[in-house]
């Protein structure tokens, strides 16, 4: 059987549908061997029993987490992986970061209702890592909304589409986030033993015209140890953008560790599910190998 690998993983500790434990049998189910849940500004996905069950279904995890930062063009999402965490200090300020997402929930919700949606806040607040994704899929399944919603757009958007036209920066119901710095992040990541990979580079350059030459500069600035080349983009009109053999070589290039992650969510049929199952990108059993060496010493 295929070796698979999945370094990039929600739980319902964030902004994903399935459970710790949901994700190892999902994980068992596509072939994945070795995987991480890498949660927004959390860590709270990680138990002794979870690390238990995954070494009965034969499982090696691989401890990580996702900072979500701010630089003045757009937001970045810092990836650690092979932490310390149980570390206070760490623990901390991943604390203080999803009490700022709080702190925006109110903030955002207040403006979307200025322009007429119905958020059920609330019901939000008590997502303890509340997300844009969130927000987002709270407005745009609720049948409150249709009427404005196809108002504003002509059709019922997925939730990036509403991200990207109603919360981001420049749009009607942005509110600026107390959040860190990528080089913050960063050192946070390494303060702690862990390694350092820029999350999903792609996506910033069709959200955020960040281009390749940005992307350079903020891994020098960041002395990121990898970035996650092998990832495929789903954009706001649900395009499937794989440029996975580009970022592969602007790691080789620049010396980079390339990480592989699904970012899966949700079993919504149209982003990568678990270990990429069904997609076109393969990475062979030695890079699988050095890659899991690689973050493991």
């Amino acid at each position: 059987m295929l070796k698979r690998i999945d370094l990039h993983i929600h739980t319902n500790c964030s902004d994903g549908a399935m459970t710790p434990k949901d994700i190892i049998d999902e994980a068992v189910k596509n072939g994945v061997s070795i995987l991480s849940i890498a949660d927004h500004d959390t860590v709270d996905a990680y138990s002794d029993e979870l690390f238990q069950y995954a070494k009965s279904k034969n499982i090696l995890i691989i401890p990580a987490v996702e900072i979500s930062t701010k630089i003045k063009k757009c937001g970045i999402h810092v990836l650690g992986y092979n932490f310390d965490l149980h570390n206070k200090t760490f623990l901390d300020k991943l604390k203080s970061l999803r009490n700022a997402r709080h702190d925006y929930l109110y903030g955002v919700a207040a403006k979307l209702e200025e322009l007429g949606y119905v958020v059920h806040t609330s019901e939000l607040d008590k997502i303890e890592a509340v997300t844009k994704a969130h927000i987002s899929l709270d407005v745009v399944n609720n049948p409150d909304n249709k009427e404005k919603l196809l108002e504003v757009f002509g059709h019922i958007p997925e939730k990036g589409e509403f991200i990207e036209t109603i919360m981001n920066e420049g749009c009607p119901a942005y509110v600026k986030k107390n959040t860190v710095t990528p080089v913050e992040a960063a050192e946070l990541i390494r303060l702690v033993g862990g390694k350092v990979v820029l999350a999903h580079p792609v996506a910033y350059k069709y959200e955020d015209n960040f281009m390749s030459e940005d992307t350079l500069r903020l891994v020098q600035e960041m002395h990121a140890d990898g970035i996650e080349a092998n990832y495929i983009y789903i954009d706001k009109n649900n395009n499937k953008i794989n440029e996975v053999n580009f970022w592969n070589e602007f790691a080789k290039e620049h010396k980079l560790k390339a990480t592989i992650g699904s970012d899966f969510h949700n079993k919504d049929g149209l982003h990568p599910v678990i270990g990429f199952k069904g997609e076109d990108i393969r990475v062979d059993e030695k890079y699988i190998d050095n890659l899991v060496d690689w973050l493991l010493n």
